[in-house]
C-alpha cells in the first residue's frame, strides 16, 4: 500500500506550484478550477478560510474532472472528516497535531501538514510522513532554514507556502529539499471576482513551467 508521501507525490505528478486559494464565491469554484487546470496546474488547495469552502469544494470535485482538488486551513479531524466527505482528495494543515494524524490514519485521503521547528519534523518523520508543509514559510526563514535542514534532516521534502510569490518561487524550487511551493499570486482575488479567467490561466501556464 503506498505511503502518505508516495500518494501526495503522484497527485502531483511533478506540479511545480499548488495554487492556494480563499473562495468567497462558491460560483467561482468550477471555473476557476478549470482555468488552472488549463494553465498546467491541475492540483488546488482550496482553503477553510470561507464559509463556503466545503461548497466550493465539492462542486469543483464533482464537475471539473482535470482537477485534483485538496482542503486546506484543516486543524482538526471534524474538518479532515468534513473535506474528505466533500471530496478532497488531500488534506493540508498549517501545523500537525496528534488528533490530526490520527484522523489521517484513518483515512485514504493523504495529510501535508505544516512544520518549522526540527522538533515538528522529527515528530512528522516518526509518524511516517516524509513530505511536508513548511509554513509559513518566508516569516519562519524560508531559504535559509530549508537550507539548514537538509543535511539532518535528508530524508524529509517539503512544500512551503506563506509569503511565496513569482518572484521569489524559483529560489525555492531550486532547493533539493523542495518539492513544489504552494501560492495565491496565480489567483489573485481581483481577478478571479472580475471572471477574468484567461488572465488567470496565463499566470498558472507560467507558474507551471518554475522550476523546470
Amino acid at each position: 500500500m503506498p505511503s502518505t508521501t508516495e500518494k501526495l507525490l503522484s497527485l502531483l505528478n511533478g506540479q511545480p506550484v499548488i495554487p492556494v486559494l480563499k473562495i468567497a464565491n462558491p460560483a467561482d469554484a468550477v471555473p476557476l478550477a478549470r482555468a488552472l487546470a488549463s494553465g498546467g496546474l491541475p492540483v488546488i488547495e482550496i482553503t477553510l478560510r470561507t464559509a463556503d469552502a466545503l461548497e466550493a469544494i465539492r462542486r469543483v470535485a464533482g464537475d471539473v474532472e482535470d482537477a485534483v482538488v485538496g482542503a486546506g486551513t484543516i486543524l482538526d479531524a471534524r474538518q479532515f472528516g468534513e473535506a474528505a466527505a466533500a471530496g478532497s482528495k488531500f488534506i493540508v494543515s498549517p501545523g500537525i497535531t496528534r488528533e490530526l494524524l490520527a484522523a489521517a490514519k484513518d483515512s485514504d485521503v493523504p495529510l501535508l501538514p505544516g512544520a518549522i521547528t526540527p522538533g515538528e519534523v522529527m515528530a512528522a518523520r516518526e509518524a511516517g510522513l516524509r513530505f511536508l508543509k513548511f509554513f509559513p514559510a518566508e516569516q519562519s526563514g524560508g531559504i535559509a532554514s530549508l537550507k539548514a535542514f537538509a543535511a539532518p534532516l535528508a530524508d524529509v521534502k517539503f512544500c512551503p507556502t506563506g509569503g511565496i510569490t513569482g518572484k521569489n518561487a524559483a529560489d525555492y524550487l531550486s532547493l533539493p529539499n523542495v518539492i513544489c511551493v504552494g501560492g495565491s499570486w496565480v489567483a489573485p482575488d481581483d481577478l478571479v471576482k472580475a471572471g477574468k479567467w484567461d488572465e488567470i490561466e496565463a499566470l498558472a501556464r507560467a507558474a507551471s513551467k518554475l522550476g523546470r
